[in-house]
């Protein structure tokens, strides 16, 4: 086995390929990278939303362009890439979440969740990563969340889609280093984000798991991205919570519902926008969306 040695990935005249960068820190990340000197490559699903963010990008002196993706579709990823070029940097960003109990949740909205925020990965990882492997050198980033450190309720199929997430960019990690290729991989597991995906969430204790601010979260990824992390987990106290694992299930269960963990959903509306955008109102307090969107928490 060779293990190869990664590094920081300086972003100045490096190409970075953002998905669902049409809004939330998607968009955030963009001005971040743009702000670096990288040229900045929008994939949304919402056409208007992607060309919002290279104005932004744009209008701070940035270079940016855009193209409307599905990335659950591998056909539209294959031509939107070639149609992209090569680029140096990947961050899996696009997101969904549907917040319903599982039996309360559509067939529909389920495939959705899985097909967004898991197989999606594979689809524009795989468009990208034979070219960076070819150059020597590139970062694959993957925007999980905090769900995919431990099951929440009322967040089935978003939490195994997270855990597969961080499993997806692990095992990737590790696939790299076996075959020596020096490719960097970052995982972002952030509690929750104040962008409106979670509406309506609250935390017992703010100053230990407080919502996250967008532009903020958006900052300490790119930074760890240059720094050639390979794990960012924020804030600090949801790292424990897999060590918090070795405890016998019933204690591990009493902690987080000390922490609030699984009421932090009790009051979920649905991601804003959705309603106004023609949605259907949540189904017994969770909600329909499957749009996607820049969006995760």
């Amino acid at each position: 086995m060779t293990t190869s040695r990664t590094s920081g990935y300086r972003l100045s005249g490096a190409r970075v390929l953002i998905t669902g960068a049409g809004s939330g820190i998607g968009r955030r990340m963009a001005l971040e990278a743009a702000q670096r000197g990288a040229e900045v490559v929008v994939w949304d699903l919402d056409d208007a939303a992607a060309r919002g963010t290279v104005a932004a990008v744009t209008a701070q002196g940035g270079t940016a362009r855009c193209l409307a993706v599905d990335v659950t579709d591998r056909q539209q990823v294959t031509r939107a890439a070639a149609e992209t070029g090569p680029v140096d940097v990947v961050i899996n960003n696009a997101g969904v979440v549907t917040g319903a109990r599982l039996l309360d949740a559509s067939e529909d909205s389920i495939q959705r969740t899985m097909d967004v925020n898991v197989m999606a990965l594979f689809w524009v990882t795989r468009a990208f990563l034979a070219g960076m492997i070819t150059r020597g050198r590139g970062a694959v980033v993957t925007v999980a969340s905090a769900a995919g450190w431990t099951g929440v309720a009322r967040q089935t199929d978003y939490s195994a889609s997270k855990w597969a997430a961080v499993g997806f960019t692990e095992s990737l990690r590790h696939e790299l280093r076996a075959d020596g290729h020096p490719i960097n991989t970052l995982v972002v597991c952030p509690y929750y984000i104040d962008t409106g995906m979670f509406a309506g969430v609250q935390t017992r204790y703010p100053r230990l798991l407080p919502i996250l601010k967008p532009d903020e979260v958006a900052r300490q990824v790119i930074v760890a991205l240059e720094a050639g992390r390979q794990q960012l987990v924020i804030p600090p106290l949801v790292r424990w919570v897999p060590v918090l694992r070795v405890l016998p299930v019933g204690v591990f269960d009493r902690v987080l519902d000390a922490l609030g963990v699984n009421q932090t959903m009790d009051h979920f509306t649905g991601r804003a926008g959705d309603l106004a955008a023609g949605g259907q109102p949540p189904a017994k307090g969770g909600s329909t969306s499957t749009r996607e969107s820049g969006l995760t928490g």
